[in-house]
């Protein structure tokens, strides 16, 4: 079936894949011929010395200290990202247990290599700490480097799920990219206070309708329990992105944490990563397996469900880490021709609990699929292509886990729907450019009537300073807020969502306003139009530092543009307006990223600090 599919791959998707590999084609080579040769070494346990080897089986027990000293086993690297402060990898306290006893029983020993950091966007939200939220994905590649870096280890079950935490997960594996690598979801939480419901709690609040208390409740309604936030974010952008490029067990994304299912998809994960070892005769080497196609899969994904946008960086460091080149054009170009099949928050009322029991991602992966939007005849983890990940996983009656095919029909068209209905004919993610440089947008949550917005800029350095404008009732009329020296090299490119409720509100009231920013949005930005990642930041030159309050800012997201109309000679003459970047340089850490600000890259290049 694969191979019937991809003679049937849509041209344009074709297209941008044969113009990745061909620009690839010297960084690629260059990157399978190094895991190639860390391969053909072999395992490398055996080769090192008896104290090396000593030290790595000290603490073992005495069966697992016999196979890594004696027996030809597999040894299976577990990296987690476990902390029992975030609800998303809370599960994962129970995990390297389940995981150590299917090793034993495949005839291997699993080890912890390592942890990485884990923090959390949704409690940095406007505080100093966001501002090392992207420098730590970073990090957790670095981490996942160090876990792997004792060469005793022939495969790997990365434990992670949330925003940054995935995608340095993945960069990490690929710098060991000739070991193979499943990922392992824990899944999201059970569902809390209607999304919809918790958006209408928060402008509320912004307009000082109800209290502290009163929010408070609402936010401890919403997020509740252990698992991922329900809202389509990044973190299950991730787990969607995972399993559409095959890295988790088929439909292993989207089921409850602390479940039956939950845990056999666990085991199950380990078994398939001792499967697929060197070892073996099914050697899938992440490096290899990870190839332009599955990145273009991926980027498909992304606009068919209507993901997050912190991707549009995301995927192309993580290609970049495979030695393959992505560009903002390419998922422009992709988004014009994916039909977007998913309304989950903050795209529609429903959360990724209501997805998955619509259909979810078998039912997307094989809408995508017959519509020639796939390259089905991919490698995957669990084997036979994307083909297999139109199935779903069940509990039969005597406990043991099996799949059956996902239903060919939604369950609920008004959370998912098929290709030849879809809910629009595109993706929603736009490319910008103009005078002011290059930024994306996601329309797919805005109406129509506010694709373009061109009224008057009011200039803002923070997120603060617009919010206390807006307290103070000086946000008047129609207007562009610009808020700028938010991008990597400035102060790590925060997360701007304190914007989103008093933006909200004076659109509800009839201004037309649109935001303009360096800064960053996630897949949870909402109903304002926001061109965001602009690049080149203010902080290393860009346009965007030239903008005045008062100059006529347009943002056309039909004509993907974003341009600035003032006068050529009167904008020749500018002078990038003066920040004091200081006080974002000291204090909650801040002062330990220096060298991560000076190097990082733009944001089109992935905002990171390793070579692309």
């Amino acid at each position: 079936m694969a191979d019937a599919l991809s003679s049937r791959v849509n041209a344009r998707v074709s297209e941008v894949t044969e113009r990745i590999v061909r620009r690839s084609y010297d960084t690629r080579m260059r990157y399978l011929e190094r895991i190639a040769l860390a391969a053909e070494r072999g395992p490398s346990r055996a080769k090192l010395g008896c104290a090396n080897q000593a030290h790595g089986f000290a603490a073992c027990g005495p069966s697992d200290k016999e196979m890594l000293r004696e027996g030809a086993g597999v040894n299976l690297a577990i990296v987690t990202a476990y902390n029992d402060m975030l609800s998303a990898h809370q599960p994962y306290e129970t995990y390297p247990e389940m995981i150590r006893a299917a090793a034993r029983r495949a005839g291997g020993v699993a080890q912890v290599a390592g942890g990485v950091p884990a923090m959390c966007d949704g409690i940095t939200q406007g505080e100093a700490g966001m501002e090392l939220s992207l420098f730590s994905r970073d990090v957790i590649a670095l981490s996942t480097a160090v876990s792997l870096s004792h060469q005793t280890f022939d495969a790997a079950v990365f434990l992670g799920i949330c925003d940054k935490i995935v995608p340095g997960l993945v960069i990490g594996a690929l710098s060991f990219g000739h070991l193979p690598a499943v990922f392992v979801p824990a899944g999201p939480m059970t569902s809390g206070l209607p999304n919809d419901e918790k958006a209408k709690i928060r402008q509320l609040f912004a307009e000082g309708k109800i209290g502290r208390d009163a929010l408070l409740e609402a936010e401890s309604q919403s997020y509740h329990g252990p698992g991922t936030c329900t809202f389509y974010g990044t973190a299950n952008t991730n787990q969607m992105m995972m399993e559409i490029m095959g890295l988790h067990l088929p439909g292993a994304s989207f089921v409850n944490p602390n479940t039956p299912l939950r845990d056999a998809l666990t085991t199950a994960a380990a078994e398939r990563a001792m499967a697929i070892t060197a070892l073996g005769n099914d050697y899938r080497p992440v490096g290899r397996m990870l190839d332009e196609r599955v990145f273009v899969n991926g980027v498909v994904g992304l606009h068919a469900t209507g993901g997050s946008t912190n991707h549009t960086m995301h995927v192309v460091a993580m290609a970049a880490a495979a030695g393959i080149k992505l560009t903002w054009d390419d998922f422009s170009d992709l988004a014009d021709v994916t039909p977007l099949l998913c309304r989950v928050y903050p795209n529609g009322k429903a959360d990724v609990n209501h997805f998955h029991a619509a259909g979810g991602m078998a039912f997307v992966i094989r809408e995508l699929i017959g519509d020639g939007l796939l390259h089905a005849d991919v490698e995957t983890v669990w084997g036979g292509g994307l083909d297999a990940y139109v199935q779903e996983p069940v509990l039969r009656e005597d406990g043991a886990l099996d799949w059956r095919d996902g239903t060919p029909e939604s369950g609920d068209e008004a959370v998912l729907r098929g290709a030849r209905a879809p809910f629009q004919a595109t993706g929603g993610l736009r490319l910008l450019s103009g005078d002011l440089g290059k930024a994306v947008i996601k329309t797919s949550a805005i109406a129509p009537e506010r694709h373009v917005i061109e009224a008057p800029a009011r200039v803002f350095h923070s997120q603060e300073e617009l919010q206390a404008a807006f307290k103070a009732g000086k946000l008047t009329g129609d207007f562009v807020a610009v808020v700028r020296f938010q991008g990597p090299k400035a102060n790590g490119m925060p997360e701007l969502h304190k914007l989103m409720p008093p933006l909200g509100v004076l659109q509800d009231r009839g201004a037309k306003v649109a935001l303009v920013t360096d800064g960053r949005l996630s897949g949870a930005s909402g109903k304002v139009p926001a061109a965001i990642h602009v690049t080149p930041e203010a902080a290393d030159g860009g346009a965007i530092a030239l903008v005045r309050d008062g100059d006529l800012v347009r943002v056309d997201a039909v004509a993907g543009t974003l341009t600035v109309l003032v006068e050529a000679e009167v904008w020749a003459e500018r002078a990038p307006a003066p920040a004091n970047l200081a006080p974002s340089h000291v204090g909650v850490g801040r002062e330990l990223f220096a060298a991560f600000r000076a190097a990082v890259g733009t944001a089109d290049t992935g905002a990171t600090i390793f070579a692309v």
